[in-house]
């Protein structure tokens, strides 16, 4: 298991959606740090320190695929491409259930693909999932900026 808690880095424009994530991660007692990031620009600053926020530590991160300025495939494509950042952990949360945007995703080593309107009455459970695989799964540190 990880010597640091693992944060969660959401990527994701909606606000509604993204406090759906977060009363559902507190409903399930997940205290991990949330961080939220409204696209992969802003997303890819925090993990590369640019700014006044970076992430410490190890992370998951749950990714939106539509979003304005850099979308979430761009985001997989700019992550893989890096060297210090390619072996982070990714599930994708999503409304796309768009074949080629899944192919897409997987090819670039996500861990997961869940279509948001599908997770519906069971996102709990979803949630459940995520913290059980986060307790279980042995993960890299978090990059050096």
């Amino acid at each position: 298991m990880a010597s640091e808690p693992i944060s969660l880095l959401l990527i994701d424009d909606d606000d509604v959606e993204a406090e759906m994530v977060h009363r559902s991660l507190k409903k399930v007692k997940i205290a991990n740090e949330v961080i939220r990031a409204r696209d992969g620009i802003e997303g890819l600053a925090l993990l590369r320190g640019q700014g006044e926020r970076k992430i410490s530590g190890p992370v998951l991160i749950l990714l939106d695929l539509n979003m304005p300025r850099m979308n979430g495939l761009e985001f997989l494509e700019a992550i893989r491409a890096d060297e210090r950042l390619q072996q982070l952990v990714v599930f994708v949360l999503t409304t796309s259930n768009d074949e080629n945007d899944k192919a897409a995703a997987y090819t670039q080593n996500v861990a997961g693909y869940i279509v948001k309107s599908h997770a519906g009455r069971d996102f709990m459970n979803l949630m459940d999932m995520i913290e059980m695989f986060w307790r279980l799964v042995e993960f890299p540190q978090a990059p050096q900026a």
